[in-house]
């Protein structure tokens, strides 16, 4: 495009200085659109209400902390499944991308608490008397067995 200027002039100039003025403001306009209308869980993270133990969290739970995103939530518990359970919140400062800083704001989100896992009684074999019934549930007393009569069958009565 060529532009003409008064008295017939050609201002050659004109147009590489309008690309270089709209393209950065086209640019500026636009990035303003995407940050004004971006959901605001992308903007701010909301810090967990708990600590979240390293050891026993799932890949979603680690993105709670600010700070860890779905790829150091993989290396985290790849890192996990790897070496075992962690000892120490330091045992982050191992993963590539985790340095002091980062690990400094990660650190009150994050615990190291020894998981939990079901204790196993004693091997003794439980027999039906000493089966406990859950709470509330009233004692039934046996069924009593009452002499045969002549012209009955065996009857059981239950107390009443």
């Amino acid at each position: 495009m060529s532009t003409v200027i008064a008295q017939g002039t050609y201002f050659w100039h004109y147009d590489r200085a309008m690309r270089l003025v709209l393209l950065p403001v086209s640019l500026a306009i636009l990035l303003g659109l995407f940050f004004t209308c971006a959901p605001e869980s992308v903007a701010t993270k909301k810090p967990p209400l708990h600590p979240i133990n390293l050891n026993t969290a799932n890949a979603l739970e680690l993105q709670q902390v600010p700070g860890i995103g779905p790829v150091t939530a993989d290396k985290i518990l790849q890192m996990r499944k790897s070496y075992g359970l962690f000892k120490s919140v330091d045992d982050l400062r191992a993963i590539k991308g985790i340095g002091p800083k980062r690990l400094e704001k990660m650190r009150k989100y994050l615990t190291v608490g020894k998981t939990v896992s079901p204790a196993k009684p004693p091997n003794k074999p439980s027999t039906p008397s000493t089966a406990k019934s859950p709470p509330g549930a009233a004692a039934k007393p046996p069924a009593q067995k009452l002499p045969a009569t002549p012209g009955s069958e065996d009857q059981e009565k239950e107390p009443t």
